[in-house]
């Protein structure tokens, strides 16, 4: 059993610090010695929680603390930084998540029309005499009038070289390509090429040019410099569908329909800086929190508990035990860091108020009475005008429950086992803590709580609040319970919750009303956050 239970706590402590590793070192580390150090660090810490738990109860107790302090002061940091890391785990993956948004609806390149590659053509490579006769010849139909005098040609297409330019600088292109008419041309016999036709038309014969012009170059592939900046109205009119201008499509360097695509966005990236960036605020935010959370805690700890008062009803409460006042104390947790001085504290703070009575339930030793014999003895002066009242808690079971129950009757401080006893008209009775049941000394409701008189209200001190589950079936009236420590580092209340039906302060369960104290010292780590150690001062009041 112990094996197993070894091997759990490996398997967890592990688990953890292996996701400290991740987001306090792989995170935020560049170098490799850098993350050497690191990994090799959390490794120890990892090593010094199970060496904790093993040599806190195997040295000798006066060296306990030794070891005690730098390992449960870690365990509670770690704990800490853990719960902070998962909280914090929300806003890193918001972040990612608005950085690929961002990234994703970046600007895309704007399309490259044909006007826009025109004006990128103009500024490279300016259009010359000899591209723009090119571009009549090819377009003009194959007429007897194409055979017009070649002075005729050039004066036609003199006004194209030397059209103005726009404002972008780029040469405007003619507005329309079609062919000049002679005069006395007689009717084409043939019609002209249509220039809706959905198929390429075959290139024209070039003309003959002119001497003191330059030749044309490429007819059959224009350049793309040479294309008008937009389409001719009739070609927009009747549906040329991928033709531009008078250029069939497929002809030429246009026929690629890439170069009117837009450019694919880049894949949305988290770069590296910045995911560096990220790794390290929130892993110093984490240890800001924690090691905060960490050293308040370690002072409610280590501080004198709060003297609380409690008023509470009871319906058969007799009128002459009005206002009577139980203090009630648990989970003193004397031990390696808890010694003398914090027993004789609590003494003095309980004697301060001159209760009526002292209940003290449970949980008084992590140790044996030859070890914190001596840290208990001051018990002996509690004063209570009815006595003073002791039940076994678990970790009684832990040290020597035997030699500890006569210890503490030795100090005039009485235990009930599984017993009740009259005050004033009030049944109090007290059962022994659920975890004897392994060595055979458990609770048992029948043998404290059979036979009483119905009319009279019963008091039960039991240490764990579950047995308040027994106690209502027993028709008990108020049960007074410590255990919990009230969650002792918040937000372990929430896992308390899961075992125990309440945690802290007053409740009910099954008609029965529970008041659980969050005690006043604490086990393991010293660290009371979000739970400040108490001693409550119990009024009792008719309904």
């Amino acid at each position: 059993m112990i094996a197993v239970l070894l091997a759990v706590v490996l398997v967890v402590v592990g688990g953890i610090h292996w996701y400290l590793w991740k987001r306090l070192v792989k995170d935020t580390t560049r170098t490799r010695r850098a993350r050497v150090i690191g990994s090799v660090a959390v490794v120890v810490l990892a090593l010094v929680i199970p060496a904790t738990l093993a040599l806190s109860r195997t040295l000798p107790h006066s060296r306990q603390a030794i070891v005690a302090w730098p390992g449960f002061l870690w365990l509670a940091l770690m704990f800490y930084l853990l719960v902070t890391l998962l909280i914090l785990e929300i806003p890193r993956l918001a972040i990612r998540l608005w950085q690929r948004r961002s990234n994703g609806s970046a600007p895309t390149p704007a399309p490259v029309t044909p006007s826009a590659a025109t004006a990128q053509s103009a500024t490279t490579a300016p259009t010359t005499q000899s591209t723009t006769t090119a571009q009549s010849a090819a377009t003009a139909p194959s007429t007897p009038s194409s055979a017009a005098p070649p002075s005729d040609a050039a004066a036609q297409t003199a006004p194209s070289a030397a059209a103005p330019l726009s404002a972008s600088g780029a040469q405007s292109a003619p507005s329309a390509p079609s062919a000049p008419s002679a005069p006395s041309a007689p009717s084409a016999p043939s019609a002209p090429s249509a220039p809706s036709a959905p198929s390429a038309p075959s290139a024209p014969s070039a003309p003959s040019v002119p001497s003191g012009l330059a030749a044309p170059s490429a007819l059959s592939t224009p350049s793309l410099a040479s294309l008008p900046t937009s389409p001719p109205a009739h070609a927009a009119s009747s549906g040329h569908n991928g033709n531009v201008g008078n250029i069939p499509r497929g002809a030429g360097d246009i026929s690629d329909e890439s170069a009117f695509s837009a450019e694919a966005p880049p894949e949305p990236t988290f770069d590296a800086g910045r995911r560096l960036l990220l790794g390290r605020s929130l892993a110093v935010a984490a240890g800001v929190l924690s090691a905060s959370a960490v050293g308040i805690g370690v002072y409610q700890a280590m501080s004198a508990p709060n003297l609380k008062r409690v008023p509470i009803r009871l319906a058969k409460l007799p009128a002459s035990m009005d206002g009577f006042r139980i203090a009630v104390v648990s989970d003193i947790h004397l031990g390696p860091l808890l010694g003398r001085s914090h027993t004789e504290r609590i003494v003095r703070m309980i004697n301060s108020v001159d209760a009526d009575l002292v209940a003290v339930v449970g949980d008084l030793v992590d140790g044996s009475v030859a070890e914190l014999g001596a840290a208990a003895e001051p018990l002996q002066d509690l004063r209570g005008k009815h006595g003073s009242f002791f039940v076994t808690g678990n970790h009684e079971y832990f040290s020597g429950y035997q030699e500890w129950i006569d210890e503490v009757n030795s100090l005039g401080v009485r235990v009930l086992r599984n017993e009740r006893v009259d005050v004033l008209g009030l049944d109090l009775a007290g059962v022994n803590d659920v975890s004897g049941e392994d060595v055979g000394d458990g609770p048992d409701f029948a043998k404290a709580l059979d036979g009483r008189d119905a009319a009279r209200p019963v008091v039960l001190l039991a240490h764990q609040p579950v047995q308040a589950h027994e106690a209502a079936r027993h028709g008990v009236d108020l049960q007074l319970s410590g255990h919990t420590h009230g969650g002792q580092m918040v937000p372990f209340n929430l896992l308390v919750g899961l075992q125990q039906p309440i945690v802290a302060g007053l409740g009910n369960v099954g008609g029965t009303q529970v008041y659980v104290t969050r005690g006043a010292g604490f086990w393991g780590p010293p660290v009371r956050f979000g739970a400040p150690p108490d001693i409550s001062i119990v009024e009792l009041h008719g309904a």
